[in-house]
C-alpha cells in the first residue's frame, strides 16, 4: 500500500535540521541560523485589515508561500529568496498557524500544494509577483550591475544567440552563459541560478513563463559523393532501406534527432547503431561534409555547406521534422528592464535565424 503523503509541517525531505514546531504563531521579525541572527528581509507586515483584524501575517510568508509553491520545493524557494531553508520552513508554519489550515504535502517528490494551498495560491499569485516585480524596480537598484545569466544549446548560443544580444553587450550588459541541456538549464532557471533560458522542449512546470521563440527545420544530409551513390528516386521509393549500409553520424548514442526524423518521414526506426557519436551538432556536419557518413541536423547550422555544395540534402519530405524553441524567464524577472530588454530583442530578432541567407 503507498504511503500516504504527510502534511508539511517542516522542510521537502533534506536533512537540514529545522526548528520546533512549538511557538509557530509568533510574530517572527527575526530567525535564528545556526546561532546568528540575520534580519527578516520580510519585515513588512501586511494591515490588520488584509488579515481579518489580524495583524501577525507578514507580506514575506505570502513571497515564501509563492516561492515554494513555484519551486515545489522548501529548499528551492530558500535558495531562490536568498534565504536559509529552516526560515522558509518557519515562515510557511506561521503562515499556516496564522490560516488555521495545511498548505503543502510532503511527498518524496517534494513539497506538493493541498487544495487549501492551491486556493491561495490562485488568490495571491498574481499580486506577490507584481508586488516583486515593484521592490525589484524601486527597492533593488544594486541588482542592475549583476550579470544577467543565460542558458541554452550550445549550437544555438553560437550561431544565432550571441550575434543577437550583441548590441547590447557592446553598451555594457554583462552576460554569463551556461551551455547545456534544456532539462538542467530548466532546473537552474527554476531554482534562481539562471535568469533566462531557451530550451529544445517546453517547460511544464509552476512559476515559469515561457514564449515560443521559433522553429528549427531538420534535414537529411550527406557528402556529394554518398549523395551519387543513391539511385534517383531510391529514396522516394524504397524509403530507410536505400541507407541501410550508410554509416550515420550523431549527437548522441540514443539518435534522437535522427529518430524522429525516421519516424516522420519514413515512419521506422533507425536501420542501425551510429558509426560516429559526437556532442555537437557543428561537429556532425564537419564529419558529414568530410565524408564519414550520414546525419540529420537542424538546417540553419548547414546552411552554408549547403549553399556551397559541400553537403547535399538527401530527401525533400513535403513536411520536414521540426521543433520549437522557447524563451522561459521566472514569472516576475522581467521587472528587471535590462532581462526585459533582452527578451525583446531575442523575440524580435528570432522571427530571422531560421531563414535563409540572401
Amino acid at each position: 500500500m503507498p504511503e500516504k503523503p504527510s502534511r508539511l509541517l517542516a522542510g521537502d525531505g533534506d536533512d537540514d535540521q529545522f526548528p520546533s514546531p512549538a511557538d509557530t504563531h509568533q510574530d517572527m521579525h527575526l530567525w535564528s541560523d545556526g546561532g546568528s541572527h540575520e534580519q527578516s528581509r520580510d519585515a513588512r507586515h501586511l494591515p490588520a485589515s488584509a488579515t481579518g483584524g489580524r495583524g501577525d501575517m507578514q507580506l514575506g510568508w505570502l513571497q515564501t508561500f509563492v516561492a515554494v509553491f513555484h519551486t515545489g520545493s522548501f529548499t528551492k524557494a530558500a535558495r531562490q529568496l536568498g534565504i536559509t531553508q529552516p526560515a522558509v520552513t518557519q515562515q510557511i508554519r506561521g503562515l499556516e498557524a496564522e490560516l488555521g489550515k495545511p498548505l503543502f504535502d510532503r511527498t518524496p517528490q517534494g513539497a506538493v500544494p493541498t487544495v487549501e494551498g492551491k486556493a491561495l495560491a490562485y488568490d495571491v499569485e498574481g499580486p506577490v509577483v507584481q508586488i516583486n516585480a515593484a521592490i525589484s524596480r524601486h527597492l533593488e537598484q544594486d541588482a542592475s550591475n549583476r550579470p544577467l545569466r543565460l542558458g541554452g544549446p550550445v549550437e544555438l548560443f553560437t550561431a544565432r544567440v550571441l550575434p543577437t544580444i550583441s548590441p547590447l553587450v557592446a553598451a555594457g550588459l554583462d552576460v554569463r552563459v551556461s551551455l547545456g541541456e534544456s532539462q538542467d538549464l530548466l532546473a537552474d532557471l527554476k531554482s534562481g541560478h539562471l535568469d533566462l533560458v531557451i530550451s529544445t522542449i517546453q517547460p511544464r512546470f509552476r512559476g515559469v513563463d515561457i514564449i515560443p521563440l521559433t522553429d528549427e527545420e531538420f534535414a537529411l544530409i550527406g557528402a556529394p559523393h554518398i549523395a551519387e551513390t543513391l539511385p534517383p528516386g531510391s529514396l522516394e521509393m524504397d524509403g530507410p532501406r536505400a541507407l541501410t549500409n550508410l554509416p550515420i553520424i550523431a549527437y548522441a548514442e540514443t539518435v534522437p534527432i535522427i529518430r524522429r526524423y525516421w519516424w516522420t518521414v519514413f515512419e521506422a526506426p533507425p536501420p542501425r547503431h551510429p558509426s560516429v557519436v559526437v556532442p555537437d551538432l557543428r561537429a556532425v556536419i564537419s564529419a558529414v561534409a568530410a565524408g564519414a557518413g550520414i546525419s540529420v541536423v537542424p538546417t540553419y547550422l548547414c546552411m552554408p555547406e549547403l549553399a556551397c555544395g559541400d553537403l547535399i540534402m538527401l530527401l525533400e519530405p513535403e513536411i520536414p521534422p521540426i521543433n520549437t524553441f522557447y524563451l522561459a524567464t521566472r514569472c516576475g524577472s522581467l521587472a528587471d528592464s535590462r532581462l526585459a530588454g533582452l527578451c525583446e530583442l531575442i523575440v524580435e530578432d528570432a522571427r530571422h535565424w531560421m531563414a535563409s541567407p540572401a
